[in-house]
């Protein structure tokens, strides 16, 4: 779809390195999560935060 930005990619990292137990294979459950594991202030970031961590998730199942 595109190429994320590095804030993106190391918050979502960060927090699968911290707390992986907290995310799951289902996009509408981490929406949450990463607002209330770090403070983000903008819906858009979480989402997208929250769209990484679930792609991360789904890819490292399959391999």
């Amino acid at each position: 779809m595109g190429i994320k930005p590095s804030y993106i990619k190391t918050i979502g990292t960060e927090l699968l390195k911290t707390q992986p137990e907290n995310f799951s294979k289902n996009f509408e459950e981490n929406k949450q999560q990463p607002g209330l594991s770090a403070k983000i202030g903008s819906k858009r970031v979480r989402n997208r935060i929250a769209g990484f961590i679930t792609r991360k998730v789904n890819t490292k199942k399959h391999s």
